[in-house]
């Protein structure tokens, strides 16, 4: 059985969403993946009917496909994929759901643990684990952020809450988001959270070395830009939190070639949307 792995992420089409953080991952790490967009195919995954390999039902997208190499013994075997073609020996396709259980997989195999890998034992475990604490952070304030343009309900429209909206994110700006950026700020800072050796190089979220960690607060912070632009730069402009600020740049910088190429999808429905009545007056 060959080692390597096949990754396909199936997600809605045209936004970028959360399936954006999956796909930083295997941008930063270089490593190829598909995706698959067909809106007919994902809901038909989503009712959980005829799955294959380690099944377990999926509440919604992103999800990502993972199919290893396959032997001899197994290729007679075939199963239909969600997009309607041959797979063989079903044991070695599998799924899995919710973005940070899909982070948590992605991270060690494409080398997105940051500085971890030079500990072991039960240091590397409680690393891994801070890692993946700080992931699931950043994640939170992905999710406050959606909540502040639907703070209702999330299959009505945006104009039928929209009262309800500016004061959600009257809280965001005021009280919400200032919380996060300090406890980032605080990792990000000389003494914060990894190894010594941030004092000598590169200020990541947990230790020097990019991590899947970083590339998260990146992607929320680079839409916090998009859907509140005023305020962003007003906090950029105060310096409370330069070191995060810093670290989107210095991302941004790393992700160059993806971020300026058609495979970045913009802003636009999803999660970061722009409406001027919720950023600064």
């Amino acid at each position: 059985m060959s080692d390597q792995l096949e990754y396909t992420l199936l997600y809605w089409p045209d936004i970028p969403g959360r399936g954006e953080f999956v796909r930083l991952c295997f941008e930063a790490a270089g490593v190829k993946y598909r995706e698959v967009n067909d809106v007919a195919k994902l809901q038909k995954l989503l009712s959980n009917k005829d799955l294959v390999g380690l099944a377990a039902p999926h509440f919604a997208v992103p999800i990502l496909r993972v199919s290893a190499g396959y032997d001899a013994e197994s290729a007679s075997k075939k199963v239909k994929s969600e997009t309607g073609a041959d797979i063989k020996d079903a044991h070695a396709t599998h799924y899995i759901s919710q973005t940070p259980a899909i982070l948590f997989f992605l991270a060690p195999r494409l080398g997105l643990l940051g500085d971890v890998h030079q500990l072991s034992g039960l240091d590397r475990d409680v690393a891994v684990a801070q890692l993946h604490q700080l992931c699931a952070t950043a994640l939170d304030l992905n999710n406050e952020v959606h909540d502040s343009h639907h703070p209702i309900s999330v299959s009505s429209y945006y104009e039928d809450q929209r009262e309800e909206a500016q004061k959600r994110a009257a809280d965001l700006r005021t009280n919400r988001i200032p919380k996060f950026l300090k406890l980032f700020e605080t990792a990000l800072s000389q003494d914060g959270a990894g190894l010594d050796q941030k004092k000598q190089g590169a200020r990541r979220v947990w230790g020097s070395k990019t991590s899947v960690a970083d590339l998260t607060l990146f992607q929320v912070v680079d839409g916090l830009q998009y859907a509140l632009p005023k305020y962003m730069q007003r906090l950029k402009d105060q310096g409370e939190y330069e070191n995060v600020f810093v670290l989107h740049s210095d991302i941004r910088a790393e992700l160059k070639g993806y971020l300026e190429s058609k495979r970045r999808l913009p802003y636009s429905n999803g999660v970061f949307r722009y409406y001027p009545e919720l950023d600064d007056a």
